[in-house]
């Protein structure tokens, strides 16, 4: 959070974005090995149909086991699924059950709770270094790669995610109560 905070002003390119923040992200926080191709593959194609060589920008994998597609965009710029329409293409047709879209400085986190093979349009959790919430971090420690499980991480998406819509639902009758 400290770097991002430090290098952001300085920060002109998606490149810069990638190798600044997301990186170290993927390595410190995570804990791959992003010097190992096998377990982390830079630039990363998966040729679908018509569509041939769009990269989704990071693919960490276990073995033959995808853990998760990383699409990633200069910090900054707002993240909207709209401008990440190769990480939903490649998660809809790879064996990977979850996938990040980070600016570098907010990294979304999503799943397929609502259909399988497709990825949800909202994230399961989402990690703002700007405003760090320290709550996360019990969830975030299930994705890591000395404790990921999917079955677990899937479980804790499904969690963070009706956990979200109750708080939503009650924000809005302490706003606005119904009659009832």
């Amino acid at each position: 959070a400290n770097r991002v905070k430090e290098l952001k002003p300085v920060i002109e390119t998606e490149e810069a974005t990638k190798t600044a923040f997301v990186i170290p992200f993927i390595s410190e926080v995570l804990g791959y090995d992003v010097t190992d191709p096998r377990e982390v593959i830079p630039e990363y194609t998966a040729d679908i149909g018509r569509k041939k060589g769009e990269k989704v920008d990071f693919a960490i994998k276990s073995g033959d086991d995808f853990r998760f597609l990383i699409e990633c965009k200069k910090v900054g710029q707002p993240l909207h699924l709209d401008h990440a329409t190769q990480l939903v293409r490649y998660f809809n047709v790879t064996d990977t059950e979850f996938a990040i879209l980070t600016n570098g400085e907010v990294f979304e986190f999503y799943a397929q709770l609502d259909e399988i093979n497709r990825m949800d349009e909202k994230p399961f959790m989402t990690i703002d270094l700007a405003a760090v919430d320290a709550r996360v971090f019990p969830h975030l420690e299930k994705c890591t790669k000395s404790r990921f499980d999917p079955e677990t991480v899937a479980a804790a998406a499904e969690e963070l995610k009706y956990v979200a819509e109750i708080k939503k639902v009650l924000a809005q009758q302490f706003r606005e109560p119904d009659s009832d």
